[in-house]
């Protein structure tokens, strides 16, 4: 199987933690709760880490500062393909944009590019899902990050790593925002 790879800011341990513990109570199995400012597109698998875009990814994060976002209440994608946290993060869609200036994937997802929509898929369409169900689950779950949103800094960015079609994306290996390479 050939892994994926994507760029992701994690959110603090006890958002992710009742992230996690919501989805198991609904029985919906997802990678690891992240917002993601790089798809796989132009990540290759070649050398997983070690990769001919780790270089140019890595001085990308390396000249930003940590990252703020604000988390908030629970919604669903216009085309039905998941549902998430929405995430409120102007830095996060300027490094986005850094990191595509820097890779200059070949191709790209339709999503990418400035009118990228920052988030934290709590779930996605998938056989056996029922996205309205989830969706509205998720509005009674996490109400108070509707009503009060909640506002973190995200110190480094991470390499998320999936093992192939069907797998799961986890944490691989962390890269410090804010620091020239070198440092540290």
């Amino acid at each position: 199987m050939t892994p994926a790879f994507l760029l992701a800011l994690l959110p603090p341990p006890d958002l992710a933690a009742r992230v996690e513990a919501w989805r198991l109570r609904l029985g919906v199995r997802e990678s690891a709760p992240h917002v993601t400012i790089k798809a796989r597109s132009g990540l290759t698998p070649e050398s997983g880490p070690e990769s001919s875009w780790v270089p140019a990814a890595r001085a990308a994060v390396s000249g930003v500062p940590p990252i703020t976002l604000r988390v908030g209440g629970a919604r669903a994608f216009g085309n039905g393909s998941a549902v998430y946290l929405a995430v409120h993060s102007p830095e996060a869609v300027a490094l986005h944009l850094r990191l595509l200036d820097a890779l200059r994937p070949p191709a790209r997802f339709g999503y990418e590019g400035p009118q990228m929509t920052p988030h934290l898929t709590l779930a996605l369409r998938r056989r056996g899902v029922d996205l309205h169900a989830v969706l509205a689950a998720a509005g009674a779950e996490f109400a108070d990050l509707a009503a009060q949103p909640l506002t973190f800094t995200a110190q480094e960015v991470w390499v998320m790593r999936k093992p192939g079609p069907g797998g799961l994306y986890v944490p691989e290996e962390a890269w410090p925002l804010g620091q020239a390479l070198g440092q540290g």
